[in-house]
């Protein structure tokens, strides 16, 4: 489950469905007020926006000319940060995976008890993994080394008890 989720959301911004493509508004400048922003996000039905209460962040972005409203029940509003003209509505899937792959989906307790430690297994196995992987290279090449140097035993057997 964390793997399949963690390459989803490595490929979060090559597909839309996954997460929005940020749209282009008219201008830099941020001439809505707070208001504004809550008027417009309200004549979204699929928000379901009331008060401030049921929205989640505001995302702006100076150099797109636009603005995000992420609402508390997983849909994006971007507006024009200029004319507050909605730009795009859609639903946000990105978040719902990203909580899904560190577990906060299931409960707080499940993220820190279960998959923390699985997590820290993980790590572990990978650098052994890993360790391993190299040694008999690092082996071989050790090898060599004291080969190339004239280190290696003579091939002349000499008795000790000869005399």
């Amino acid at each position: 489950m964390v793997v399949v989720s963690g390459v989803i959301l490595q490929l979060k911004k090559e597909f839309a469905w996954i997460q929005l493509t940020t749209k282009k508004g008219s201008s830099g400048t941020l001439s809505l007020s707070f208001d504004e922003i809550l008027d417009a996000t309200r004549r979204i039905p699929e928000a379901e926006v009331q008060h401030w209460d049921d929205i989640d962040r505001v995302d702006v972005r100076p150099g797109r000319g636009m603005l995000k409203v992420r609402c508390a029940n997983g849909w994006e509003i971007q507006l024009d940060a200029k004319t507050g003209e909605v730009l795009q509505v859609a639903y946000r899937r990105s978040d719902l995976i990203e909580s899904i792959h560190d577990g906060s989906f299931f409960h707080d307790r499940v993220k820190l008890w279960v998959f923390l430690p699985t997590a820290l297994v993980l790590g572990m196995l990978w650098l052994t993994g890993v360790y391993l992987f190299f040694l008999p290279y690092y082996a071989k090449w050790k090898k060599r080394r004291k080969k190339a140097r004239g280190g290696g035993r003579s091939t002349s057997v000499k008795s000790t008890f000869a005399k």
